[in-house]
């Protein structure tokens, strides 16, 4: 039986200065690193850095608009953020995704000092690897979406909240972590609406139930921290009221109740939808679970202390993930906020598994073993499915398709070299799991990001790069029968509706006058000023059925999914 050795020089308190300060930087490098490795694809990436680009360019930093119209669905907390980066550093791919970027690395250091603040360096890093190799964290914190911000503050409450709990009662530590705590779930409602005050609450209320814990409420500061809530939440949405009632009932009702009580926005799935994909997004550390889950039970049954938490991490992943399968809306980065706890949980199971000496030395080194075998052979089985995503897609995405699956290839081999040889340091456990969790950082960064060879043709940017020389900012852009949510942003212009609402329906109905009913509108209005210039994006589709009408047109810029035509002008 190898030595499972649990005593690595580099979780030693003698290097808790500059060898972690190198690591820290090592992950902040690469992590921010591959921000600029993909254009940016519709809908969720255009969309935000369009509003945030918008804000920018108007001035108005309070009602944000989408292609000009009003866009009151979300919060703009995130896109203020992204205002000021485009602001300092330009537009571009990686401004774009600087706030999700910072706000899931943030999240790393969040979890890894709150897990080195209950239970010692070791696993403080151990859980802060645990996060950012866990392949969902990984894509998220590379996909511009309100999501992973949202999950930062959330995340933030979490950790703010054990460590005010963690605390003794009534010290001046507890008050500043409970404070910490309120201005996070301040932040998360500023970021995404009331799930961010809604979910912590009651997390805390089945957590206080559940492990008969009731003195937590006592210690809350509610006074103080309500105050805090209100002052930073508040003001935002008592301008925006002021500035357009209409946003009141919009915003708190049809998009958060009639978001999870309906099918309104057609984005419903069956209940389990979030199993498999907490699955395959935490699948490096699901054998640790179990264990987390034994630690848990134990910790909520532990007569000697008030605060558990452990079953309050425990409770906080039930609890979300429970609350956003009952939604009848959902999407894959609504489960974010739950990937930290997990962390926070695998975290400690696994270094119980690699400190404890006397009941699980063999039984820790067979499990690391096999975990180390079992992700090996997955990705050596992974090779054989290289072929039949060479093959996926469309004919004008075959090229694409190959290509990802090289890049596929190539992170299959990354894992599999890292596998073999955090195997052949197996008999150190901390280096192995050093490597190992390094390897899958590697490997879900390469894959995901490798989507490139497929996302670009998503992107707008090539069609945006032949027609932007050529349409000035004053001139009309028509969005025919279609939304595209990266040409606005790639071309830094809005796009005029026509004959097509989807999300902007909102914004459409307050400002009617903004937008062309039909088609047949359009094309009078697109023939009644033969010397103005005026352009029209739209699919292949349009463009050949408009052709068939013999509307003049000039195609400026085409890629295999959309055409920018202009209007040829008469000189007088």
């Amino acid at each position: 039986m190898p030595n499972f050795k649990s005593d690595a020089s580099f979780f030693s308190n003698k290097n808790l200065g500059w060898s972690h300060v190198a690591w820290m930087l090592l992950i902040a490098l690469v992590w921010l690193g591959f921000l600029d490795a993909r254009h940016l694809i519709p809908s969720d990436e255009g969309r935000y850095a369009e509003i945030a680009r918008e804000m920018l360019v108007s001035g108005d930093w309070i009602v944000p608009r989408y292609n000009d119209y009003l866009y009151f669905e979300k919060p703009p907390l995130q896109m203020w953020a992204t205002a000021i980066v485009f602001h300092l550093f330009g537009l571009g791919e990686w401004q774009a995704r600087a706030w999700t970027g910072i706000a899931s690395l943030l999240n790393l250091f969040l979890i890894g000092y709150t897990s080195y603040r209950l239970w010692g360096i070791r696993a403080g890093t151990i859980a802060a690897l645990v996060l950012a190799s866990s392949p969902l964290w990984v894509i998220g914190g590379h996909f511009n979406s309100l999501d992973m911000g949202v999950a930062f503050f959330m995340s933030g409450a979490l950790c703010s909240l054990i460590l005010a709990l963690h605390a003794p009662v009534s010290s001046s530590t507890e008050k500043k972590w409970m404070m910490a705590c309120w201005a996070m779930m301040a932040l998360s409602v500023l970021s995404k609406g009331l799930i961010g005050v809604v979910l912590p609450g009651l997390v805390l209320l089945v957590y206080s139930i559940s492990g008969k814990d009731w003195l937590s409420w006592k210690r809350l500061h509610w006074f103080k921290g309500l105050v805090l809530f209100l002052l930073i939440t508040l003001p935002w949405f008592v301008l925006i009221i002021q500035k357009h009632p209409s946003f009141f009932d919009f915003f708190f009702i049809h998009e958060h109740f009639a978001r999870f009580s309906s099918d309104e926005h057609q984005r419903s799935a069956a209940w389990y939808f979030f199993l498999p994909l907490l699955t395959a997004g935490f699948i490096p550390w699901l054998l640790h679970l179990p264990q987390a889950v034994i630690l848990s039970f134990e910790d909520r049954s532990n007569s000697s202390s008030s605060f558990k938490p452990l079953w309050l991490c425990l409770t906080w992943v039930i609890v979300i993930t429970v609350f956003f399968s009952l939604s009848h809306s959902k999407l894959p980065g609504y489960i974010f906020p739950v990937i930290p706890a997990l962390a926070l949980l695998a975290g400690k199971s696994i270094l119980h598994l690699f400190e404890n000496k006397n009941r699980l030395s063999s039984l820790g080194s067979n499990i690391w073993q096999i975990q180390l075998i079992i992700f090996g052979l997955l990705f050596l089985i992974g090779f054989f499915f290289l072929p039949q995503i060479a093959r996926t897609g469309e004919s004008y995405e075959a090229s694409s398709y190959a290509a990802y699956a090289k890049i596929i290839g190539a992170s299959l081999l990354i894992g599999l070299l890292g596998c073999f040889c955090a195997w052949w340091l197996r008999q150190d456990a901390i280096k192995s799991f050093l490597i190992f969790s390094s390897t899958m950082i590697l490997v879900a960064l390469t894959a995901g990001t490798g989507h490139e060879s497929v996302g670009r043709l998503l992107s707008g940017y090539d069609l945006a790069m032949q027609a932007k020389p050529i349409i000035r900012q004053n001139d009309p852009l028509y969005g025919i029968k279609m939304l595209d949510h990266t040409i606005p942003f790639y071309l830094e212009h809005p796009l005029i509706m026509v004959e097509f609402k989807d999300e902007l329906a909102f914004g459409i109905g307050e400002e009617p006058e903004r937008w062309i009913p039909t088609e047949a509108e359009w094309m009078k209005l697109w023939l009644a000023h033969p010397e103005t210039p005026a352009y029209a994006l739209m699919s292949k589709i349009t463009y050949e059925q408009l052709l068939k009408q013999h509307l003049p047109m000039e195609v400026i810029a085409q890629d295999p999914l959309r055409i920018i035509v202009g209007k040829p002008v008469k000189n007088n």
